[in-house]
């Protein structure tokens, strides 16, 4: 008897001791993260991501020199402006300051090829004759019209355009299609039903446009929050060429 008493006794001094050191480590980590948040706050950053962060359409352009950027895309009534406030929506075009030797744009201004191909495979083709290496992509969350484009010195390298339809097919697919098995249909080619079980294909196309962004370029997603806050960029009106 003596030993089960004192066996008992460990086992509930042992499961006690646990306890505390849990909410030891809930406590320190709590502090720890407290800590964290006015560490930022005394920056002036916010470290929780922003909810505008993907938009649905951007180009990516190879150079870190956004005013010629701005020349190129002949920007009207140029101001500063926040990344925050770009991502939102609000600015006809934003203009992104370089990060990793690229420079985003953003905004409603943007050609869309599901409402004009023509016009969007004319504005990259000359946009990429004054800047060099520029990409489009766009992808529709709802509708799931999904569109990515490869143009270098005024040439398209590759493009691909759904709506409903294939729009726009040029070029051959690249590594990174292949790899992430993005479904790329010929002209008049219609979809076969999905399998049940597996998604639609417009779906998972528009889904990964992301992923192929961040492996020809950049994937706006993945900007780190700190750098939203710190750094600015260039809205303004669209010419009236596009």
């Amino acid at each position: 008897m003596p030993v089960l008493l004192l066996l008992l006794f460990s086992v509930a001094l042992s499961v006690a001791m646990g306890i505390v050191i849990l909410l030891v480590r809930r406590a320190a980590f709590r502090e720890q993260q407290a800590s964290r948040a006015r560490e930022f706050a005394k920056a002036g950053f916010q470290e929780q991501t922003c909810a505008f962060r993907w938009p649905g359409s951007w180009i990516a352009i190879k150079s870190r020199n956004p005013l010629a950027v701005q020349s190129a895309l002949g920007l009207h009534n140029p101001k500063p402006c926040s990344w925050l406030q770009g991502l939102a929506g609000e600015e006809k075009l934003f203009i992104a300051p370089p990060i990793k030797g690229w420079i985003l744009v953003l905004g409603c201004g943007l050609p869309e090829p599901s409402e004009d191909v023509d016009l969007c495979f004319r504005f990259l083709l000359d946009l990429s004759r004054k800047v060099g290496q520029v990409q489009f992509f766009s992808a529709s969350r709802v509708l799931h019209y999904h569109a990515w484009v490869k143009a270098d010195g005024g040439r398209i390298i590759r493009a691909y355009a759904w709506a409903g339809k294939t729009l726009w097919l040029q070029g051959s697919r690249t590594t990174a299609e292949k790899e992430l098995d993005l479904k790329c249909f010929d002209y008049l080619e219609t979809a076969e039903p999905p399998v049940f079980g597996h998604p639609e294909v417009a779906s998972f196309n528009a889904d990964k446009v992301p992923l192929l962004a961040a492996r020809w370029s950049i994937d706006p997603g993945r900007i780190d929050a700190r750098f939203l806050q710190m750094e600015r960029g260039i809205a303004g009106e669209p010419s009236w060429h596009f």
